[in-house]
């Protein structure tokens, strides 16, 4: 059986292994822990934890259990008082980094409870905080809220301190077929893994092909006006000593009405295919129709994408 290992964090990553996992393929999944926001944010700072949100999240898309245990990972607190917005996966995850001494330790209990096929790993055990610096060199936001307001006055990603890598995630890096960046938030869910060298340096070492989802449409404040080819110049450039080889990109057509309300609402709008100018970065083009409409709420199709990417892992 192939090996896969995905990075990401937010939604789009989540609904990329809801697909994944039909599929007869080992994957591994790093994620992200350097969210702020929310939930997150205040378990962060009160237990001094690393950030648990985009854990649960991937945790509940991978499991194969009946739906109203989901349901019940999924409900949110919603009456006033100390558990106001927090998510049943939250609270849980928090206590097992008490019991179990680590995220890595929680993570894979819940894998065990949850009948979750494939192995789900934190990035670090850390708390860490995104950082970023002005074209002066100087550290002027902090935090992945902060950073994701002022991107257009970011020049380079790091993060609080040195972050130390888990050796599992780099084994299970150097050890893969395929390597994939998932949809979702280009520089706080894909780069936050890129300012850690020891994941630049194990991706370097490992001859797996690098592929990335592109994301549908663009994000506010961060990747305005982005082309495809943009979104690869930019992982590329944290990449240093690699370049992503294959991008898999929507061909399909966006609903009218749901981009006219992206576009009034939130100022998104669909991310153009440059083949030209992808090509010459030395990427090749996986392209087809992998969106759809969910809640009003553009998605990558889960199944579709899934097996375009199982379809092109059998081939390398």
């Amino acid at each position: 059986m192939k090996k896969v290992v995905v990075f990401g964090g937010g939604t789009g990553l989540s609904c990329l292994l809801s697909g994944l996992k039909l599929f007869p393929v080992d994957v591994t999944t790093v994620i992200t822990v350097s969210d702020n926001g929310s939930s997150t944010g205040v378990l962060k700072k009160e237990l001094d934890i690393p950030a648990v949100g985009d854990v649960g999240k991937v945790l509940i898309s991978m499991a194969n259990v009946d739906e109203d245990f989901t349901r019940l990972l999924r409900y949110r607190f919603s009456k006033d008082g100390s558990l106001h917005n927090h998510p049943v996966r939250n609270i849980m995850l928090a206590a097992l980094i008490d019991l179990k001494g680590n995220l890595t330790e929680a993570t894979r209990y819940m894998c065990r409870l949850l009948n979750v096929k494939g192995t789900v790993l934190p990035l670090t055990e850390e708390r860490v905080e995104l950082v970023g610096e002005t074209d002066k060199g100087r550290k002027a936001f902090y935090g992945q809220v902060a950073v994701s307001r002022n991107i257009r006055s970011i020049s380079r990603l790091s993060y609080d301190h040195d972050v130390h890598v888990t050796q599992e995630v780099v084994s299970h890096i150097r050890e893969s077929d395929l390597i994939i960046f998932s949809p979702g938030s280009l520089y706080t869910s894909i780069l936050p893994h890129l300012i850690a060298p020891a994941v630049v340096e194990a991706i370097a070492a490992s001859s797996a092909p690098i592929l990335y989802v592109c994301n549908l449409v663009t994000q506010p404040g961060e990747t305005d006006g982005y082309k495809v080819s943009d979104h690869l110049r930019v992982i590329n450039d944290y990449l240093r000593d690699r370049r992503v080889d294959v991008v898999l990109v929507n061909n399909g057509p966006l609903p009218a009405d749901v981009l006219d309300v992206y576009h009034s609402t939130e100022d998104k709008s669909a991310v153009t295919l440059d083949r030209e100018a992808v090509e010459a970065l030395g990427a090749s083009v996986i392209e087809d129709a992998v969106a759809v409409t969910e809640e009003g709420q553009l998605r990558h199709d889960a199944l579709r994408t899934a097996f375009l990417i199982f379809s092109y892992l059998m081939r390398t």
